[in-house]
């Protein structure tokens, strides 16, 4: 991956995805002692980053791969991307999705014209059903996170922050395979080398960091959290090549991430799903120290108000 590749992204993303704003927190600042800023990927039109990895990497195939339509397995918010640049381009999209989706995310996706077929819990049931439908009926894969074209495309996300922050100290990312954070990191390691990066995974989903423990891609027997994007049971090999060397890890517990989804949209006002929020909760929960001007990427908002106020239920009970 490089930097020219991130940046034909960025050329190919004006008109389709939004640039997100860095949104200043002072109750943040005044926790972590630094300046602290929310990057608002909740705020695509899709609602999550994933619109920036999917078109990059739909736009960029040949004609010929696109005849029969795209597919891909996701969770919820890279099918939804994959469905929305399926239906800019004219394209059939067909999404695999856990049995166990989110409503809101099965909707999303339905929204932008995706046909949604289910297939069992884990990211490789859905993997093996989209090789199933790929080998039947000739469809074009767009992998979730473990290619370059997706990669390029998260790796938008970097620029935007460096941009718009030039003495970044830290980043902070969410971690499901790796993708959002392999991007970044390589835009970052270009334009402002010195600046940490931290991946924030859930305690039951600490598949990254059981990555760069033993020094290879270690599949986990099973993973569990209320974050549902962060629940890939292996980070992918091309992903853990571009951030081996250069991130650490830390973990966070799904009542953390309960309470900085429910603080999220009651105190700042943000639909924000767990996933996009565990950074913050990494932050509230000391699980990492900033030491200069930090920004907790926020990656997506797909879910629905209710859910929310049910953990705010929950974590009040």
């Amino acid at each position: 991956m490089t930097l020219e590749a991130i940046r034909e992204a960025a050329a190919g993303l004006v008109g389709v995805a939004e640039r997100t704003p860095l949104l200043p927190v002072d109750a943040l600042r005044q926790a972590a002692g630094v300046p602290v800023f929310l990057k608002l990927e909740n705020r695509q039109p899709t609602g999550a980053f994933k619109l920036r990895g999917a078109w990059t990497a739909v736009r960029r195939l040949p004609a010929a791969a696109r005849r029969r339509g795209v597919i891909t397995y996701s969770s919820g918010n890279h099918g939804q991307a994959v469905a929305y640049a399926a239906r800019r381009l004219g394209l059939r999209a067909v999404i695999v999705m856990p049995e166990t989706a989110p409503p809101t995310k099965v909707a999303g996706v339905k929204k932008w014209g995706g046909e949604v077929v289910f297939a069992g819990t884990t990211s490789e049931d859905r993997r093996a059903k989209a090789e199933e439908l790929i080998a039947r009926e000739g469809l074009q894969v767009v992998p979730p996170f473990d290619h370059p074209d997706v990669i390029a495309g998260q790796g938008t996300v970097g620029l935007e922050i460096v941009e718009d922050l030039p003495d970044v100290a830290h980043v902070a990312v969410p971690v499901g395979g790796g993708g959002l954070i392999a991007g970044i990191t390589t835009a970052l390691a270009a334009l402002r080398p010195a600046t940490r990066v931290t991946a924030v995974e859930p305690d039951g989903a600490a598949a990254l960091h059981a990555a760069l423990r033993t020094g290879r891609v270690v599949r986990l027997d099973r993973t569990h959290s209320i974050a549902d994007g962060l629940l890939p049971v292996a980070v992918g090999s091309l992903t853990f090549a571009h951030v081996r060397y250069r991130v650490d890890a830390v973990t966070v517990t799904d009542a953390a991430i309960a309470d900085a989804t429910v603080w999220l949209h009651r105190a700042m006002g943000l639909l924000v799903e767990p996933s996009g929020a565990a950074t913050t909760a990494a932050l509230r929960a000391g699980a990492f120290r900033p030491t200069g001007p930090t920004v907790l990427v926020v990656s997506g908002g797909n879910v629905d108000p209710a859910a929310v106020e049910a953990l705010a239920a929950r974590t009040s009970g």
